[in-house]
């Protein structure tokens, strides 16, 4: 008889969540809203919700960021739900960590949302160049917490914990403790990333080079966590991307050739999400891989219109561009994606602070439906930076005019004695190249 092996599931960790609200104080999200952010993030990160506490501050308080008495009520609550971990809405200062470690006690893992964020890119960092980010982000994190509660940690990518080990201890100098041989440890580590995360920046670079040689417009989607990207990269593409109702579900970047209707090709990149509160050395970290949006031709804001903080939502985003310095005369398209989910197929009016943007479609990535109205909107957007002449291609180059049908919008073509003439839209990167081709009628 063929004996059964039986999988037992680790049970996930019950967590308490902790949100704090500094009265007079104006935020995208309400707290309750924040909260529910938060609790999808604790499940995407494999946690159990069993609780929330909220507070109402003047003021954060120097020790334990929400008071002794609202520590004492979140310490009775973790021991009637039996939680081991507690997680805050609002990134920790190093005392506060210290602080409430000692009074939650040895039982109680403490994080803070920057800390799940980046647990959450550790498991889903499934490249080399990701793997090396996230590794960056949590030791730029960690360094100035050096304590207790890390065991986290060891679910970062490459497994079982920091590449080469935490643990190996160097040579002690004359008076020096082990926290100070950690920090120098850790120092080591940040430096040797940053410096592999730099070889991977001049890798792109030159990639980025070529896409420009040859004149094919990048076309780069970036939207909130869980709008929809993915998705809608597969939608147009037919790119065989990891799609899942959760947050950050992709992490690693993508980009695949596609073409417009008129046949001319582009290049659609899909970016990490973004998220409110996100971690400044998280956006560091990833500048390699974000630099991606900097070279492209136009931005494709992808925005879930079924969500009641749409609006929000764009603003966040925006407020990132702006931090890793995208220029604001970038060509952008907003994309109302989940129209079959959202209750007014008419989306929400756009707050007088927000980017004007050139165009915006209505679209279903999950069915396809309004796709093609978004392929013509990029069409005519890439068009509007473009320079209309008619080019005289010789024949003897003839590997010239199979480039300008791949790369350019080619309204006409015919062929004469001297070579081929073409009529065509030009990005200015090809304008440049192909200036000593173009054609001037001569005068009778």
């Amino acid at each position: 008889m063929r004996s059964k092996s039986i999988e037992l599931k680790q049970e996930p960790e019950k967590a308490i969540l902790i949100g704090a609200e500094l009265r007079n104080t104006e935020t995208l999200l309400t707290l309750d809203e924040s909260l529910d952010e938060l609790d999808r993030l604790s499940n995407t990160a494999g946690l159990k919700v069993v609780g929330r506490i909220t507070q109402k501050l003047h003021q954060i308080d120097p020790a334990t960021y929400i008071g002794s008495g609202k520590v004492a009520e979140v310490l009775t609550l973790v021991q009637s739900s039996q939680a081991n971990v507690v997680v805050f809405d609002d990134e920790l200062s190093p005392r506060h960590q210290r602080e409430l470690e000692k009074m939650l006690g040895e039982r109680v893992k403490l994080l803070d949302r920057s800390a799940l964020i980046l647990d959450i890119f550790a498991q889903h960092a499934h490249t080399h160049e990701g793997a090396l980010q996230v590794e960056l982000a949590q030791y730029e994190y960690r360094l100035p917490r050096l304590t207790r509660q890390w065991t986290h940690l060891a679910r970062q990518a490459g497994g079982g914990g920091a590449r080469g080990g935490a643990g190996g201890v160097g040579l002690r100098g004359p008076g020096e403790t082990q926290l100070e041989i950690d920090q120098r440890e850790i120092g080591l580590k940040i430096s040797k990333l940053k410096h592999e995360i730099e070889q991977v920046r001049r890798q792109r670079q030159i990639h980025r080079n070529k896409r420009k040689k040859a004149g094919v417009p990048l076309i780069s989607l970036v939207g909130y966590t869980n709008a929809g990207k993915s998705t809608l990269l597969q939608a147009l593409t037919g790119a065989n991307t990891y799609i899942a109702d959760q947050l950050f579900a992709t992490l690693d970047p993508v980009t695949r050739m596609s073409q417009l209707p008129s046949g001319r090709s582009v290049l659609f990149s899909d970016t990490v999400g973004f998220i409110q509160k996100l971690p400044t050395s998280l956006i560091l970290a990833f500048r390699a891989t974000l630099e991606e949006i900097n070279e492209a031709t136009i931005l494709l804001h992808v925005v879930d219109m079924s969500h009641p903080n749409a609006l929000e939502h764009i603003e966040t985003v925006e407020d990132t561009l702006a931090e890793i310095e995208i220029p604001n005369n970038v060509r952008r398209l907003l994309v109302w994606n989940k129209a079959d989910l959202a209750s007014s197929s008419v989306p929400p009016r756009l707050l007088k602070q927000q980017v004007e943007y050139d165009d915006e479609v209505v679209i279903s990535a999950q069915s396809s439906w309004g796709i093609p109205t978004l392929l013509e909107k990029v069409e005519t957007t890439l068009l509007q930076s473009a320079y209309s002449v008619r080019l005289l291609i010789p024949y003897s180059e003839g590997h010239l005019t199979s480039e300008l049908f791949a790369g350019a919008t080619v309204v006409h073509s015919e062929h004469i004695a001297e070579g081929t003439l073409i009529s065509v839209h030009l990005p200015l990167n090809l304008y440049q190249k192909y200036a000593i081709y173009q054609y001037l009628e001569k005068e009778v």
